[in-house]
């Protein structure tokens, strides 16, 4: 071995956990739809033939949630009864109270604006929805800013769910999963050094059969220069992946946090995202360190940044935030710290108004990825305040 590696997976939305975590954006962008304020934490259990879905809901509309789920089961593939989990005929269970009056009185009003006496910002008045640090990170590895092992997993699953749908690659079913090992040098991608890919197939196909046409229709376009004749490709490496899904492993919504975000670079704060509210800063919170992270390499300051922000619950201004630029900043970190927090504002009521987050804008966002999707218009992904921060710095 020579060099250092490092490994990312990534899973389709046909994955158990990813099932779970569509369900229940699905049923939050229901509730944001037409109630823009209401509070939503939605956790989602998938099995054999089965849909459990509770949590804490406080809205002023309604929503179907049966009828959220079924479509969205069907919309990710399980449409038929011989893969075991069927959106028509599998059972929805739901328990869902309203969220704890103790939770609510501190964001509606945070401790800002109940231990004020005089006028007070309006972004005091939302208070954070829990306790928690987040994290944010961002690497000049890849057009996105990500690392590129997380990049290429997640666009290896993508492909694959792509290749599905258009039946390009026939047989195929809707769970999979992929992982990737890069071989770094001097700090720098050099090659692939393994590419697996695990695709569910029906029960007729042949083994073997399916290793050829996943590596032309998906691998190398997907890999392309960072494949090389050393590169060790593995498809469907057990032989054959017939029973998959909730009926192979039961899912749960926000078990697949470091699919989620960075493929395992950085720091986790251990919140999920999905079937949160904004007033969650699990979710929000987390989207702005990504945004500060992201503008701070983008300024040119650093070749990569990581951002933690501590909240807790009813205040609306963080507790602390830290920043580490691992060595390649042009400034000292601390002094980075104080820029940042001159220039972002991230409480809990300017990050949603900022990146419009009471939009239903999360579905989509339950599967490859939160961060570095080309493919979406998140806001948390602009670099628009790199000038200010290089003006301010350098």
């Amino acid at each position: 071995m020579k060099g250092r590696y490092f490994t990312s997976e990534s899973v389709t939305e046909g994955h158990p956990d990813k099932v779970a975590d569509r369900i229940s954006d699905a049923v939050l962008d229901s509730v944001l739809e037409d109630d823009p304020d209401g509070r939503v934490a939605c956790e989602t259990f998938v099995t054999t033939g089965l849909v459990l879905i509770g949590g804490e809901i406080t809205t002023e509309t309604y929503v179907d949630i049966p009828t959220v789920a079924r479509q969205t089961v069907i919309d990710v593939g399980y449409n038929d009864g011989k893969y075991g989990f069927d959106g028509e005929d599998c059972a929805i269970l739901t328990s869902i109270d309203e969220q704890s009056p103790d939770i609510s009185q501190g964001v509606s009003k945070a401790q800002e604006v109940r231990e004020s006496k005089g006028d007070k910002n309006h972004y005091d008045e939302l208070g954070a929805g829990d306790q928690g640090i987040v994290y944010g990170y961002a690497c000049r590895e890849t057009k996105p800013y990500m690392p590129l092992p997380i990049t290429l997993a997640h666009r290896l699953t993508k492909k694959l769910a792509e290749v599905r749908k258009s039946n390009q690659v026939a047989h195929l079913r809707p769970d999979g999963k992929s992982q990737v090992t890069i071989e770094y040098e001097d700090g720098e991608p050099l090659r692939a050094d393994t590419v697996i890919l695990a695709a569910q197939h029906d029960p007729e196909l042949e083994e073997g059969v399916l290793e050829g046409k996943l590596l032309n229709k998906v691998i190398k376009p997907v890999i392309g220069r960072w494949l090389d004749e050393d590169t060790e490709v593995f498809v469907n490496s057990s032989g054959k992946f017939v029973k998959g899904g909730p009926p192979a492993d039961a899912g749960m919504t926000g078990r697949k946090i470091i699919v989620d975000t960075y493929g395992g670079y950085g720091s986790h704060g251990g919140g999920a995202y999905s079937g949160k509210d904004p007033t969650k800063v699990d979710r929000s919170g987390s989207y702005m360190a990504r945004y500060v992270a992201k503008n701070v390499v983008a300024s040119g300051i650093s070749e990569e940044c990581e951002v933690q922000i501590a909240y807790t619950i009813g205040k609306a201004n963080p507790l602390a935030v830290t920043i580490d630029t691992f060595g390649t900043a042009k400034v000292k970190d601390d002094k980075i710290v104080r820029a940042v927090r001159d220039i972002f504002d991230m409480r809990p009521a300017a990050i949603i108004d900022n990146f419009q987050l009471r939009r239903p804008i999360y579905t989509p966002l339950s599967a490859y990825g939160h961060f570095g999707r080309e493919d979406l218009d998140l806001p948390w992904e602009k670099t628009d305040r790199k000038e200010e921060l290089r003006e301010k710095l350098l």
